[in-house]
């Protein structure tokens, strides 16, 4: 079965491809189900430390996560993402 892309793994300012929306999905719908620091995700979504943090990092500069705490950082969904997507799309009409 073909995995399916989570909303907020599609980011403006990086390029999209298969391969990064595919771990981003995967961090997204595991932070909505409960905040996490880097090494849980990375333990509980089967992706390396190093990953896990670069995307992380990406989400964090488009607002779609925000480290909560002091380190380890716990990180956590904001109500951002989609929505930028969606203005930037309607920017371009």
């Amino acid at each position: 079965m073909k995995e399916k892309y989570h909303p907020k793994a599609f980011l403006v300012e990086t390029r999209n491809v298969r391969l990064g929306l595919l771990a981003r999905s995967r961090i997204a719908r595991f932070l909505e189900k409960q905040p996490s620091n880097a090494k849980n995700l990375a333990e509980e979504t089967g992706m390396s430390y190093a990953v896990v943090l670069h995307h992380l990092h990406l989400f964090e500069a488009e607002k779609v996560v925000a480290r909560k705490g002091k380190r380890p950082f716990r990180w956590e969904l904001t109500g951002a993402g989609q929505q930028a997507l969606i203005r930037a799309f309607l920017c371009l009409l």
